[in-house]
Order: structure tokens, then sequence, then C-alpha cells
């Protein structure tokens, strides 16, 4: 059992202070595990909307809810948008008799209801599958193989690991997203969500993929916002300044958990993963992901210029720009690309993450900080903690 202790005290803390609290992540994440923490799952406070008793339970919503007190949680609200106009008259009472928990998997349809009916209301917590913090720096090697869902990192063995991964995709397509009035055929999304993998790390332009789908720009944008949608996939932005350079303005594709980047890719083993062509992209991605993580920024870009200097993802930070450079080498050393970056960026700070043992000044305002900082407690040390 892994314990999320973090995550726990984070939802502890948006209890306190909001009347509903929405935990959105992806599917299989590990949202009702934690939820089942704070509310038993037999509990009549308890509504698993992929239960038919539940779902009973709540065919008159506004008789089964109104007088419940204490904490309430709906598992898989996603499946019932009707809910959300009624959450917000209950929130709305005096005295604030109950609080709500509602745990969804980000569907497009969970995201707009949710901003439309619960706005000034709802506190969002976004959950990922296992950090590296939580799995510990020592299983590093084996969290970038398998990614974070639980069910994969915690797999009897690579080829458990591998199958689960592969399966859960197929589920997510076939069944998942069509319940959620998702209509694109499921072999369309497959073909490109597998494409996407050779994408991953890339500046994004959307005529290839269309090109190699025989479909239009438009389809394989929608395509993409979907994955994005439902946290399979990260669009980071470009960042754009005001400068006498020529600025990349497309954005980046990153695969949000490298474990099914690498089911996509017939990455079954560490050494499938060492020897792969896309092994440096997928540690970049790796190291992006668990910085975010950590760092919880206010807001992420990466930057680039048509004459090639670039930053792999500019964080900023309780008003300071902080930029993060991945190093896949054993010491780095400055680049005319980090100075560049340093100074047209206006950075407070660069930190090069790399896979060594320990930090060290590469020079004024750049430092090389290793990747297992990410998982342990002296980030706030460095200005960077979440």
């Amino acid at each position: 059992m892994i314990e999320r202790s973090s995550l726990l005290s984070k939802i502890n803390t948006a209890l306190g202070r909001s009347r509903i609290v929405a935990l959105v992540g992806p599917r299989q994440s590990g949202k009702t595990t934690l939820a089942r923490q704070f509310v038993l799952p037999d509990s009549v406070n308890y509504f698993d909307l992929e239960d038919p008793v539940s779902l009973a339970r709540l065919e008159q919503p506004m008789t089964a809810l109104q007088d419940l007190r204490d904490l309430v949680v709906i598992d898989e609200i996603q499946r019932r948008p009707d809910l959300f106009p009624i959450l917000r008259v209950l929130a709305d009472r005096d005295g604030l008799p109950a609080r709500f928990l509602i745990l969804g998997s980000a569907s497009p349809e969970l995201i707009r209801s949710s901003s439309e009916s619960l706005a000034g209301r709802m506190e969002t917590i976004s959950i990922s599958g296992f950090s590296l913090a939580e799995v510990g720096v020592d299983a590093m090697q084996e969290h970038w193989l398998r990614g974070g869902f639980p069910l994969s990192y915690l797999a009897n063995n690579e080829m458990d690991s591998f199958i689960w991964r592969k399966n859960f995709a197929q589920t997510f397509l076939e069944r998942d997203l069509p319940r959620w009035g998702v209509q694109i055929p499921a072999g369309n999304l497959l073909r490109f969500w597998t494409m996407l993998a050779h994408y991953h790390g890339q500046i994004w332009n959307a005529a290839e993929p269309a090109r190699s789908m025989g479909v239009s720009e438009p389809t394989v944008r929608r395509y993409l916002d979907l994955l994005q949608d439902v946290f399979m996939v990260r669009i980071l932005q470009p960042w754009h300044s005001n400068l006498k350079k020529r600025q990349v303005k497309s954005p980046k594709i990153y695969f949000r958990d490298s474990g099914l980047l690498h089911a996509l890719l017939g990455i079954r083993t560490h050494h499938d993963l060492q020897t792969h062509p896309k092994s440096g992209a997928s540690w970049e991605g790796y190291v992006i992901e668990e910085a975010i993580k950590a760092i919880v920024p206010d807001e992420m870009y990466f930057w680039a210029t048509h004459n090639g200097a670039e930053l792999d993802l500019l964080l900023v930070k309780d008003g300071r720009r902080v930029g993060l450079e991945c190093k896949r080498v054993d010491a780095p050393r400055l680049t005319p690309s980090m100075q560049i970056a340093l100074d047209d960026l206006q950075l407070n700070h660069l930190f090069v993450i790399y896979p060594g043992e320990r930090s060290y000044p590469i020079a004024d305002k750049v430092t090389a900080l290793p990747f297992a900082s990410l998982g342990g407690e002296n980030l706030k040390e460095l200005g960077l903690g979440g």
C-alpha cells in the first residue's frame, strides 16, 4: 500500500473551506481509494454511479440527498451531469448541513457542467497516479517504466504491468469514452493515440497526423483536445516574450503517464526502455511531469526560438520565473541556449535536472539538481516547494 498523505491532507484542507470539493483525474488513478478514507463505501453517504444500487437511490436525487449530513461522496459524477444544479442548491443551504466530495474522470461534460453550475462553490483538486514522492526515489526506474497508475505500478512483474496498461487503453476507448457521450470510433482514437506516442516531446503539427489518418486537421485537433480533457496527454503551451526573435508558437505534446506511453510504444522491459529511440524523450516527459507534481506551479510553459534557443519548462510560481532544463548526462554544464533563456526570459533561477546524485552550482543563477530531489523534501529550501 502506497501512502498518499500529502493528497489526503490537501483534500482535508479543501473540505474545511469549500462546500464542494471535486477530485478529478484519469480513470484508475486512485480517486475512489482516497475517497473511501473519508466515507466508507457501505455508508448511506456514499454513492458510486457505476453501482446499480446507487443509481436506483438517486432516481429522485433531491429526496435522496437533502436529508444527509456531514460529508457526502459521489463517485463517477460525470455519469450524472444533471446532479450539478441540485448540488448547487444543497450547497447554498443555511448552516451547511452537508459538504460534498465529488469524484470524476474529467470528461468534457463534467468540466462544462461544473463550471456553469458550481462557480464559486467548488474547489477542484487534480490527481494523477502515484508520484515519485509517493513511491520513493529508490523506485524511480520502476516508476518511470510502469508509470503511476496504481494497478500498473503494483503489478507482480513487468509483463503483468504491461498487459494491464494495454488493456486499460483498450477499455478506456471502447467502454469509458462512449459512456461519456464521445462518439468517435475507438479504432480511430487508438490509432491516433498510438501515433501521438511518436510525437511525445515534440512540437505539435496537426497536418502530419491528419494526412496519415486521412482526416482533416480540425478532426485531429478534436482528438487531441479530448485526450487532454481526460488527462491522458499534456498540451504544453509556448511562452511568448516581447523579444526581437522569432519564437515557436505551437505547443508541445507530452503523455502524462510514462507507463501508458511505453505501452503504446511497445516498451515492455527496462532493457527495451534503455535501447528505444524514444528513451530520451520519455525521460524528458517523465521529469517534466514529476516536476509539475512536485512544484505545483501557478503557470507552466516551454520556450523556444527558431534560432535554436529553448527551455524545456518555464514555471511561474509566487511571482517568480523559474526555468527547468532536462539533461540526461552525467555532469551538465552551462550551454549558450541556457544563458540565452536566463537572460531573455529574466529568470530568477534556472535548474538543470539530471540523473546524478548531488546538487552543484553551474553558473550564477544556474544550479544542477538531481532528479531524485523532486521526490524529496528539500524543494522549499530552493524556492520550489508545492
